[in-house]
Order: C-alpha cells, then sequence, then structure tokens
C-alpha cells in the first residue's frame, strides 16, 4: 500500500512549517515533488537535499498563490518536467490580526486573510482539478487528489485569544472541501481537509511557547502537547495515495485530541 514511485505530488507553502515537513514525507516515500513557494531559494535547497536522500525528483516553482497568473505559470512548468499530477497539498497561508478583538478588527486585515487563507484555495483546486482531468483523458494518469489544510480553528472557536478572520476562513475551506467533493467525485478526484491542532511554524512559535499558551494548551489538549515534527505527514499520505479512493469530502483533525473534548 502507499507506493508513491513514479507519482507526483505537489505542496503549496513548502518552503517552511507544515508544508515543507509534509513534502519531505511525501519523498520519504518516494514520490516525486513540485514545491511552491514565494521564496524559492529556501526550495531550491530542499530540492537539492531531498533528490539526494531519497532518489525522487524535485522540482522547485516559486508561485505566489494568490497571483492568478502566477499559478498558471506554475502548473505550464509542471505540464512540462511532468505532464501529470496525482495530488496537491494546499498549505500556503497566513494571517493578520490575530488577537484583535472582533469588534475592533480591521477589514485590511480580514481581506488579508481571507484572500491568503481561502481564495488561494479556490483558485489552486480549480487550476489542479482541470489538470488532473487533462492528465486522465491524456492517459497520463488515473487518479486525482487535493487536500486543503485547514485547522481546528476551521471546526471549533477558541478561548486563548481572538483570531475572527482566521476562524473564518478556515471553516470555509473545510466547507469549500465538502462542496469541492461532491461535484468531483465521479471525475475520479477526492478532495479532503487536515485541521492541524498546535504544531510549531514559523508563524506560531512566539504565541505557543508562551507560558500562558502552553497552561492553556495543558488544559485543553488531551495529549498535553504541541504536534511534534512529521506527525501531520501519515494524513497527507493516507489522503493523496490511490488506496483512498473512496475517501472524500472528510475534514481529518490531527490535534492530540483538542477537538475531541
Amino acid at each position: 500500500m502507499f507506493n508513491y514511485t513514479g507519482k507526483v505530488v505537489a505542496v503549496t507553502g513548502a518552503s517552511s512549517g507544515l508544508g515543507k515537513q509534509m513534502a519531505e514525507g511525501f519523498a520519504s516515500v518516494g514520490a516525486n515533488l513540485v514545491l511552491l513557494a514565494r521564496r524559492v531559494e529556501r526550495l531550491e535547497e530542499s530540492a537539492k537535499e531531498w533528490s539526494k536522500k531519497y532518489g525522487v525528483e524535485v522540482l522547485p516553482i516559486a508561485c505566489d498563490v494568490t497571483d492568478e497568473a502566477s499559478i498558471d505559470a506554475a502548473f505550464a512548468q509542471v505540464a512540462e518536467k511532468f505532464g501529470h499530477l496525482e495530488a496537491i497539498v494546499n498549505c500556503a497561508g497566513g494571517e493578520k490580526g490575530t488577537g484583535t478583538p472582533l469588534v475592533d478588527f480591521k477589514r485590511d486585515d480580514w481581506d488579508f486573510t481571507m484572500n491568503l487563507d481561502l481564495s488561494s484555495v479556490f483558485t489552486m483546486t480549480k487550476k489542479a482539478a482541470k489538470f488532473m482531468q487533462d492528465g486522465m483523458a491524456a492517459g497520463k494518469q488515473t487518479y486525482g487528489r487535493v487536500i486543503n489544510i485547514a485547522s481546528i480553528y476551521g471546526l471549533v472557536g477558541n478561548t486563548a485569544l481572538p483570531t475572527i478572520a482566521y476562524h473564518a476562513s478556515k471553516g470555509a475551506v473545510v466547507n469549500f472541501t465538502r462542496g469541492a467533493a461532491a461535484e468531483l467525485a465521479p471525475t475520479g478526484i477526492t478532495v479532503n481537509a487536515i485541521c492541524p491542532g498546535y504544531f510549531y511554524t514559523e508563524l506560531t512559535t512566539a504565541t505557543l511557547d508562551t507560558e500562558y499558551f502552553q497552561a492553556f494548551a495543558n488544559s485543553s489538549v488531551p495529549m498535553k502537547r504541541y504536534g511534534q515534527q512529521g506527525e501531520l505527514n501519515s494524513a497527507a499520505i493516507f489522503l493523496a495515495a490511490e488506496e483512498s479512493s473512496y475517501v472524500t469530502g472528510q475534514a481529518i483533525a490531527v490535534d492530540g485530541g483538542y477537538t475531541c473534548v
């Protein structure tokens, strides 16, 4: 099971954090990679390291997921290099306004977060699904998988700190996933979401390391710890696998039990 030899997996936001971790996870099981992010120099470093370590082909591409022309250019490179794409993980994201109460939240910060966390997922899924459908029609691939990285904050609210735009965007990603899954189901493309709990990334470390938040996590996460590097990989590998053909429209929380209580 889960033999990725000859398969191509694209990961957005692959220059750091969870995107980079999942990308290496796919490389470790033999997938060829398309690494997408704005900081291409970081992607090139990973490409050099992983191609040597895992014996896979890695294509680093500078891509701004909020710019449709940049996305089109990226898919053109994928077409030229590989000609097919079995899976994409939409992991690029960010937010503004964290810690600002709802009544004081700025519209500019709301728009920034929605554009980066939600609209980009729509555009990337749209482009990837068309690319996959064309690949299947041409006999270059037999299936397609879309995995959208949402958040536990897309499933529930929180009492730790105000982050209203992030809640709204990630909740929308979860239901966009369901809608896209229902629509694409007859085509051989599945669409699922992963909802990570508290993991260390460049964006979260400053918050997670505070005494206040450590106490909050200790009381609210049944496992009483944050997620560790690599603990998201197995969910992504499962959902992107050819064998997971009957799993679609699901939002899987990888959160140490945070959303079960």
